[in-house]
């Protein structure tokens, strides 16, 4: 299954929801280690498809 996320700070803010749920991911590790897993591979699908955008180019490069 795929999804489109829009979010107003773009990859910024994808890498921070990636960070919330690794975090959230060892809290829950010895009460509920299927869900820290389901996260964790959330959080590394997510990650996996923010590596595959184009670097964005700053204004000192040239074209």
């Amino acid at each position: 299954m795929a999804a489109v996320l829009r979010l107003p700070g773009g990859a910024r803010d994808a890498s921070e929801i990636v960070e919330a749920l690794l975090v959230a991911a060892g809290a829950r590790d010895t009460t509920a280690p299927h869900l820290a897993a389901r996260w964790r591979a959330i959080a590394d699908d997510i990650g996996d498809a923010l590596d595959q955008l184009p670097v964005p180019k700053t204004h000192l490069e040239q074209t």
